[in-house]
């Protein structure tokens, strides 16, 4: 059955960090754009971060902007999101997901890409999420 799984997710104090999973099973995720997402209790869900074929073509939201970082391990079939300097306020259920069209790479220059991140509906498969808390 293909599916998405997250794991790692846990109780940390503000100011730690924390490393989550997102593996496919019966699905390679080599060539698929990933992106997590997030929603808290009460809020709408958030797209936090991106991904495309390589772990140069990221993009990330204002909110978690040098403080998360979001990998991709073919070897391992997964894709890891660290995130540091963690806050109260990035309390959520997180969520990964894949779109099999990737991301759209725009060029800034001839040694930069912006990266584009799939609209939510373009996400194909989606994991049932890992609960993150940042709590002292």
């Amino acid at each position: 059955q293909v599916q998405l799984v997250e794991s790692g997710g846990g109780l940390v104090q503000p100011g730690g960090s924390l490393r989550i999973a997102c593996t496919g099973s019966e699905f390679t995720l080599d060539y698929h754009g990933i992106g997590w997402f997030r929603q808290a209790p009460g809020k709408e869900r958030e797209g936090v971060t991106c991904i495309g074929p390589t772990n140069a073509d990221t993009y990330y939201a204002d909110s978690v902007k040098g403080r998360f970082t979001i990998t991709r391990d073919n070897a391992k079939n997964t894709v890891y999101l660290q995130m540091t300097s963690l806050k109260p306020e990035d309390t959520a259920v997180y969520y990964c997901a894949a779109a099999p069209d990737g991301v759209t790479l725009v060029p800034l220059s001839p040694q930069r890409m912006r990266v584009v991140c799939p609209e939510p509906d373009e996400f194909e498969y989606w994991g049932r999420g890992t609960q993150v808390t940042v709590s002292s």
